[in-house]
């Protein structure tokens, strides 16, 4: 039976290291496959094992010196215990010297037990080192680690193997986590609509594509409707539009002028400017009222004579109380607020220096935003709502809006590039951002917290309107020198009617827009168009000048003179240059509100320099005291459209009116003026306009 028994451990010995060899043998398989697939992870677990491990070592192989010998102490034991029997038990001594001396089926039980101490010690150190409670670490404060949030990586974070700390990620500043979306205009192919971006990208879509001209987007409070002014029913009207819908509702039926409305913090009642009885106003309508015919739009009391216009309500949190707008009724173009509660007026901002203009109320109700000229760059001003304490400059821009809670402002900013719709934080640290790259000359912005319609967005906008370009220049570039010949300008009253060949398709086609525009073929008549390279300038007139390129025109300089003028022209200090915006009177009899808008910016009274005022005649003028009444277009801005830019004032302007250059518009492509001339002159008929090449200094040498 002890032989058995004892045959019976043996085998079973050798099952169990076999047994245990192949779980080994598996696990190291396993291992192997893993470290294959991430052998960082394996390393990383190896490297925490053998830490944990290593303390015990002198104690494992202790625990295994120990168990060695109380085999070999019980082994002898049981060979004594047989030594003194008879017969039976020498023969049992016989069979147990017999296995003793057999040394392999000892190694065999010895390797055995100490593998199965093995694997249990090796388990039993697993636990441990994976317990929960062991492994929740805390933070150098002492608060638990949130694993959950510690676990999950972000869209722009990644997972570390190494054994290196985790860069922090640098917050967002918090004036640029405001999302939503904002509206804007923008002017394409001789006409403007309304454009929107959601905050955060860079790919705008058009809101609106009617062929006439969309104005002055102004967002409900919710966030779902636009209000904003159009020319598309034949004149101008206020308009409201569910964004996501094609067509707007209507709600004005007037043939004056209607423009720049705004939202009451309840979005039931608008306030916008008007036209009537030749002043420009402040009036206020009830939404549903008016759609449903119970009620009329409102003069708003305390107006003046003197033009009112760009009407902002103010927020819920002043309960709507206010309303800001801009006027001329102290002689300057400043910014007022008018209390619906005892119909009072305050002048906010009182600076005769200075012309604001874009009025935006903050959220808070405690602060007006606008923009106005200042040393030569247009700026963001900030005043208190109640008109105490100074203005204070936050960035440059223009038309300024606030961000839905207040700690921003948004203004459209020009470069050589075009324009940027640019944010600013006003509340907290921070640097100016710029938002996204807009047409040049955007303009009018509104900002949402409520995002465009996600339909809308993926459609890419509506599709532009107006497909066929305004004009198309037909030019032929010879083979010789001069590549390109002047080419007329038929049925034009002007000493020498042709201009180059390069450009006077775009001006036939503006001369056309202008007389649509109008009622009148305004550029039917011009002072100048091409002079030959032999005419003599006027006095202080530059040689060579642009219209000796065939690239220039000029109108008619006494355009300013009569009653009313045919023209008005207002001054533009942009930089260290002085330019000026013409304005080109409709026909009273070609249009009875369908054309043209009126004015907002007082026009310069250059008459004023010979009427004994000593202080105009040192400025060169000084600016009218009354707006001009009447319909208007803006000649600069169709200019621009068909190619033509306005040409700055010489600096001795204010002394010397043949360099006022209100009249003069160019179109150089790019071209430097030399290069204008080569155009349609060979350079031997160019005499002494020809650039020379400065020779560079001699720089003497030693030798030696």
């Amino acid at each position: 039976m002890l032989l058995r028994a004892y045959r019976f451990t043996d085998k079973s010995g050798v099952v169990l290291l076999k047994l245990s060899i192949a779980l080994i043998d598996a696990l190291l398989e396993g291992l192997l496959l893993i470290r294959r697939a991430v052998a960082g992870v394996v390393l990383f677990i190896a490297r925490t094992v053998w830490r944990i491990l290593r303390p015990f070592a002198g104690l494992l192989v202790a625990v295994l010196m120990i168990f060695v010998n109380l085999l070999r102490r019980g082994g002898a034991q049981t060979a004594q215990a047989g030594g003194g029997a008879m017969a039976r038990r020498a023969a049992r001594a016989q069979i147990k010297a017999t296995i003793t001396e057999d040394p392999l089926k000892a190694q065999n039980r010895t390797l055995s037990a100490v593998t199965v101490v093995l694997l249990l010690i090796l388990f039993g150190v697993v636990l441990w080192a994976t317990n929960p409670a062991r492994t929740a670490t805390t933070t150098s404060g002492g608060a638990p680690l949130d694993l959950a949030a510690a676990a999950l990586p972000t869209a722009t974070q990644s997972i570390i193997l190494q054994n290196t700390p985790v860069p922090t990620a640098t917050p967002q500043p918090a004036f640029l986590g405001v999302r939503g979306s904002m509206a804007y205009v923008a002017r394409e192919r001789g006409q403007s609509d309304l454009w929107g971006v959601p905050i955060g990208s860079r790919d705008p879509i058009r809101l609106t594509n009617d062929p006439a001209d969309e104005r002055h987007p102004a967002w409900s409070p919710d966030g779902r409707r636009l209000a904003y002014a159009s020319h598309k029913d034949g004149n101008w009207e206020i308009y409201v539009l569910n964004i996501g819908e094609e067509e707007p509702t209507r709600l004005t039926y007037d043939l004056s002028f209607q423009a720049a409305p705004q939202w009451s913090p309840d979005g039931e009642w608008l306030v916008y400017e008007s036209y009537q009885g030749n002043n420009l106003d402040v009036y206020v309508m009830n939404i549903q009222g008016v759609l449903n015919g119970s009620e009329s739009p409102i003069r708003l009391p305390g107006n003046s004579d003197a033009p009112d216009f760009s009407p902002v309500w103010s927020p819920q949190s002043d309960d709507g109380r206010h309303i800001v707008f801009v006027s001329w009724r102290d002689g300057n173009q400043d910014i007022y607020s008018f209390s619906l509660d005892d119909q009072s007026v305050v002048n906010l901002t009182q600076t005769p220096t200075r012309q604001e203009d874009h009025p935006a109320w903050s959220p808070d109700g405690d602060r007006i935003a606008y923009s106005a000229f200042d040393v030569g760059l247009e700026k963001v001003f900030v005043t208190s709502a109640d008109g105490s304490g100074g203005a204070q400059v936050i960035a440059p821009g223009r038309a300024p809006a606030w961000s839905p809670d207040g700690s921003s402002l948004v203004a459209a900013v020009d470069s050589i590039d075009g324009t940027q719709l640019v944010v600013t934080p006003f509340a907290g640290s921070g640097v100016s951002t710029a938002i996204i790259p807009a047409q040049a000359g955007a303009t009018s912005l509104s900002w949402t917290l409520t995002a465009l319609p996600q339909t809308l967005v993926n459609a890419g906008g509506l599709p532009l309107a107006v497909t066929e370009p305004l004009y198309i220049e037909q030019e032929e570039r010879l083979n010789a020198d001069p590549p390109y010949r002047l080419n007329t300008i038929g049925g034009v009253s002007v000493e020498t009617a042709v201009l180059s060949d390069r450009v006077n398709d775009s001006f036939i086609a503006l001369r056309e827009q202008v007389a649509e525009s109008t009622g009148v073929d305004f550029l039917g008549r011009l002072d100048d168009a091409f002079w030959e390279i032999t005419r003599p300038p006027q006095p202080g007139e530059p040689r060579p000048n642009w219209l000796q390129t065939g690239r220039a025109f000029g109108i008619t300089r006494n355009g300013i003179v009569g009653f009313p003028p045919p023209i008005e022209v207002v001054r533009e200090d942009v930089g260290v240059n002085t330019y000026w915006r013409v304005y080109v009177r409709v026909s009273d009899d070609a249009q009875s509100g369908q054309l043209g808008e009126p004015l907002r910016h007082m026009p310069w009274d250059f008459a004023s320099r010979t009427q004994g005022d000593v202080e105009a005649y040192d400025q060169g003028g000084r600016l009218k005291s009354v707006m001009p009444e009447g319909y208007y277009i803006d000649l600069t801005e169709l200019a621009v459209d068909y190619g033509w830019n306005r040409m700055a004032a010489g600096d001795d302007w204010r002394a010397n009116a043949s360099t006022i250059n209100y009249w003069l518009f160019n179109q150089a492509d790019g071209l430097s003026l030399y290069e204008a001339l080569r155009e349609i002159y060979a350079e031997s008929q160019l005499g002494g306009f020809v650039p020379t090449a400065t020779s560079a200094p001699v720089v003497p040498t030693q030798e030696g």
